[in-house]
């Protein structure tokens, strides 16, 4: 087992850490050699495995992440902005594959990551797995194949816990959207409509945020024109395709020269 890359899980007592944690610890391609959790959190200084509820693991949670990135190929990071730019600086420092799930990331906070990228691998995607990639792609060639008189909506949805809107994967959505038609998504996004708007604005690609109770992840791209639709869509039941494809980059990184990359790079569709 000591052969094996080794892993280091950030935001280890969270929903996707402990998925992490249960992915990393069924492969047989990679073992768990690190747990990281902000300063003060009640698992600090526990077995991780105890703390999950189970048999003790031998690894120490820690609040120290360049001790745990230290022994570790690969940081799985799903956190929050500012945690994971601290992190994207320790992880070059260990010369660690940097696998970013983050969400909600500006894009000053991503050129932020521009540094670290010159000496370690980044990977960075707003959703890791290969569904939702592919409809990344399908985006991409549907939007190019319209004109502006199909309107576009990204429509998504996520449990009640999620604070950040629109979620990462819709901005990836209407990202392959605008670029499927040549535009900047800054320049044509529409992100809120409450009270009188007016008309919608011919080629903007409007943005639609659902919140409530466990939902995992859905996302719907709406072509809508007259007298017809087209609807791509993607559904999650278990965040569990989204460790798996945390991983699946983490393992893609070894060996890779210094830079950003995303999902579509793991997955041989760029």
């Amino acid at each position: 087992m000591s052969h094996l890359p080794g892993i280091a899980v950030t935001g280890v007592s969270g929903r996707m850490g402990q998925m992490l944690v249960r992915i990393i610890g069924e492969s047989d391609k990679a073992r768990l050699v690190g747990a990281v959790e902000r300063a003060g959190h009640d698992w600090i200084g526990a077995d991780l495995g105890e703390a999950m509820g189970g048999a003790a693991q031998g690894i120490t949670v820690t609040d120290d992440p360049l001790e745990a990135f230290a022994q570790a190929q690969a940081v799985i990071d799903f956190t929050a902005p500012e945690a994971t730019l601290e992190f994207a600086g320790l992880a070059a420092q260990a010369r660690a594959v940097h696998v970013i799930g983050t969400t909600g990331m500006s894009d000053e906070q991503i050129a932020r990551l521009e540094p670290a990228a010159r000496h370690a691998v980044i990977v960075r995607a707003g959703n890791m797995s290969l569904g939702v990639n592919l409809l990344v792609q399908l985006t991409r060639k549907v939007a190019a194949a319209l004109d502006e008189d199909f309107d576009i909506e990204v429509i998504e949805a996520h449990h009640h816990h999620k604070v950040d809107a629109p979620s990462g994967t819709a901005l990836m959505l209407g990202e392959a959207a605008a670029e499927g038609r040549g535009v900047s998504l800054g320049d044509v996004s529409d992100r809120g409509r409450d009270g009188i708007t007016g008309p919608r604005k011919r080629g903007d690609i409007g943005f639609t945020a659902i919140r409530g109770g466990d939902i995992v992840g859905e996302h719907d791209v709406l072509f809508a024109g007259q007298g017809e639709r087209i609807v791509l869509r993607h559904v999650a039941t278990d965040r569990a395709v989204f460790a798996r494809g945390a991983l699946k980059a983490a393992l893609w990184g070894q060996g890779k020269a210094p830079g950003q990359y995303d999902m579509l790079n793991v997955l041989g569709l760029k």
